[in-house]
């Protein structure tokens, strides 16, 4: 991994607690013992599609639809609105009920699937967190609302009261989704991708939810903690509190305009070291980058995070990739921006070791930069 500069003092990820080197080591033994149970399918005439092994959905054969799943949670973000409803008087649950179903439909739209349904996940560490109306409301049209932009049918869910498992006084939230490839060659996993294809990025709104963490832990080092301004004259907390871009309304469209990607990562935990999700050996280059959002330039700027830390942990403007033929990238993004979703023909796939080059920034991230497959 190439350091632009050091970081003498200051914050890293796992200060606040989240660690991926611990972490990912779980998620590989979890995709060994998984993978292992894949022919149970075959009881019922279906099977696996094996290449979903290690991608953020799960795929199954069964005969006549290709049915994808994925599981995912929001994390902590749900502290970040806690703290700031004193402050601005909102409950902002509507944008976490959005966080929490990007994080879910984001995922599933990377293999080609159209989302179908989703189900709720909301524990409560007290079953007095339902008492407040508003935020109750709020978390229910917000929850709906994502749903409708997505165009899936919200089946249902579960909100236990999880007392000495969650905190007094706070919620998780978490949701799974289903969806289906149709048709079978929309799926995109391993065997399309290949050097010489564009690299599209799609902007983010800003943290989304991932290095949330870090965040929580640097508003309790500044001075003014979630009221600092930003450059753009924002509160730091509002900022930070913007809903996650809900981006299925973009494969859509580009699969209705005959685009078909060859691959789609959802720059997540990890960052950009996530564009190089895919098992093969290839070199994604990059000859530009999408400007920073202010809130990520001030967590940056105040941890006192390099180019490569930051790059490595946060999206950086860039909350998705889309690679696709070469031919296609001035379509993929004219489509993006014409769902309203800034885009950038930004990088290149090429022959080479495994690696990300963000040549802009004198920042290349390695193989042995990510651990993700068993």
């Amino acid at each position: 991994m190439t350091q632009q500069n050091t970081r003498p003092h200051g914050l890293a990820y796992k200060d606040a607690g989240v660690d991926y080197s611990k972490i990912d080591p779980l998620k590989i033994d979890a995709q060994r013992a998984a993978r292992e149970t894949g022919g149970n399918l075959a009881r019922m005439g279906y099977h696996e599609i094996e290449a979903s092994r290690g991608e953020s959905a799960y795929v199954v054969d069964m005969g006549d639809v290709l049915l994808a799943s994925i599981t995912e949670c929001l994390g902590t973000k749900v502290l970040i609105a806690d703290a700031m409803r004193p402050i601005t008087g909102k409950t902002y649950f509507d944008n976490l009920a959005q966080d929490t179903l990007a994080m879910a439909i984001n995922d599933i739209i990377t293999v080609g699937a159209t989302p179908v349904s989703v189900q709720a996940y909301w524990a409560a560490g007290s079953s007095n967190w339902f008492d407040d109306k508003q935020r109750a409301h709020d978390l229910v049209q917000g929850w709906k609302a994502a749903c409708d932009r997505c165009g899936v049918s919200w089946g249902g869910g579960e909100t236990p009261s999880l007392g000495g498992v969650v905190e007094s006084g706070t919620i998780d939230l978490a949701a799974s989704c289903i969806g289906v490839v149709k048709p079978r060659e929309r799926l995109t996993l391993q065997d399309k991708m290949k050097a010489g294809d564009a690299i599209v990025l799609l902007a983010s709104s800003g943290i989304h939810a991932n290095g949330v963490s870090l965040a929580r832990k640097l508003a309790t080092q500044i001075p003014d903690g979630y009221s600092a301004k930003l450059s753009d004259g924002r509160l730091y907390g509002d900022a930070l509190l913007d809903a996650t871009i809900l981006y299925s309304p973009v494969t859509e469209a580009l699969f209705a305009a005959g685009v078909m990607p060859h691959y789609i990562a959802n720059i997540t935990g990890h960052g950009w070291r996530k564009v190089m999700r895919h098992a093969a050996s290839l070199t994604y280059r990059f000859h530009s980058v999408p400007p920073v959002p202010p809130v990520l330039s001030f967590i940056q700027q105040h941890v006192g995070m390099s180019d490569t830390d930051a790059y490595g942990t946060f999206n950086m403007g860039a909350g998705f990739a889309l690679f696709v033929a070469p031919e296609d990238a001035a379509k993929t993004v004219a489509v993006a921006e014409k769902a309203g979703i800034a885009a950038w023909n930004a990088g290149v796939i090429e022959d080479g070791a495994k690696s990300v080059v963000i040549e802009p920034l004198n920042v290349t991230f390695t193989d042995a930069d990510m651990h993700l497959r068993a």
